[in-house]
């Protein structure tokens, strides 16, 4: 029988909490439901697997941070856009490293809960049309998305691991990186493959 009060959601956020406490490695259901202060076995009237879970955080996240992503970059165009983009998936991440990096790593998601999820896609969507301002079309908008993404992700994964240890404060470092991504996309078809130098 299911706990008063015990949902997948509120396993899920506490499976969240946690993991931006610990880490996502380190979340598992025996964790979970001591949180709650239940038995492990409670959680799987709810959840099916740990598996499971960790799939529900990342959706989970990736709500969380296309919202901020959407509010973010609301009326915006352009550099403004791009720099508002960055600075909130940056934010997000900061504030929740663990559930950061489920929305990083492949899962296996049940495709009835991917499919009533507006994360995932609404990101595609937010990331797809904030690139469109910079005129690029297929394949170009794609190979600028995982460009943009790599730089993104790549930044915050060495901030985060103590990665940048030179006297220059990071955050000048992150504007440069910007005004550089800005640069590229600006310029992106003077570069296409066979044009002249």
């Amino acid at each position: 029988m299911a706990r008063a009060g015990l949902t997948a959601d509120r396993v899920t956020l506490t499976g969240a909490e946690l993991a931006d406490e610990v880490g996502l490695d380190h979340v598992t259901m025996s964790a979970v439901a001591r949180r709650l202060g239940v038995k492990d076995a409670s959680l799987y009237v709810h959840v099916r697997n740990l598996e499971d879970l960790r799939g529900r955080i990342a959706l989970l996240a990736a709500d969380e941070k296309t919202i901020r992503i959407a509010e973010a970059t609301a009326g915006r165009a352009g550099k403004d856009a791009l720099v508002a983009y960055a600075n909130a998936y940056r934010d997000y991440a900061h504030a929740h490293p663990g559930r950061y990096t489920a929305t990083q790593i492949p899962m296996q998601i049940d495709p009835e809960l991917l499919a009533r999820a507006p994360g995932p896609r609404r990101a595609i969507e937010l990331t797809y049309s904030m690139l469109r301002a910079y005129h690029l079309d297929e394949p170009d908008l794609t190979d600028a998305v995982r460009m943009m993404r790599s730089m993104l992700h790549g930044f915050i994964n060495l901030e985060a691991a103590g990665g940048f240890a030179h006297a220059r404060p990071v955050e000048d470092s992150w504007v440069r990186c910007l005004d550089a991504l800005h640069a590229l996309l600006e310029n992106w078809h003077a570069h296409r493959e066979g044009d002249p130098a």
